[in-house]
C-alpha cells in the first residue's frame, strides 16, 4: 500500500476538517430550520403547506407550470379529474352563457 506525500496528507486533512466543520453547521441550520416551523405551526400554520410553498418558491414560474401541467394529466389519466376540466374565465364553456350575461 502506498502512502501520500506530506503535502498530499496535510491537504487531505485540511479538507476533512474542512468538510467535518461544514456538516456541523449544516447540522446547526437543519435545526434552526426545524425551530422556525415549529415556531410557525404553534401560532397556527400548516407546517406542510409552509413546506411546499418554500419548496414552489425555488421554482421558477415555467418550471411550476410544467409540473401543474404534468401533474394535471396525470391525475386525469388515474381518474382523479373529471372527464370535463374546469374551464377558466378566458375559456368561457360556451358562448350562449357569455352573451346572456351581457
Amino acid at each position: 500500500m502506498s502512502t501520500l506525500q506530506a503535502t498530499a496528507q496535510a491537504q487531505l486533512r485540511q479538507f476533512i476538517e474542512q468538510i467535518e466543520r461544514l456538516e456541523e453547521e449544516k447540522k446547526a441550520i437543519a435545526s434552526d430550520v426545524k425551530d422556525k416551523y415549529l415556531e410557525a405551526k404553534a401560532v397556527g400554520f400548516d407546517v406542510k403547506t409552509l413546506r411546499k410553498i418554500v419548496t414552489l418558491r425555488k421554482k421558477s414560474q415555467t418550471e411550476r407550470e410544467e409540473e401543474e401541467g404534468l401533474l394535471e394529466v396525470y391525475l386525469h389519466a388515474l381518474g382523479m379529474l373529471p372527464e370535463q376540466p374546469a374551464t377558466t374565465a378566458r375559456e368561457p364553456e360556451n358562448t350562449e352563457t357569455l352573451i346572456a350575461a351581457e
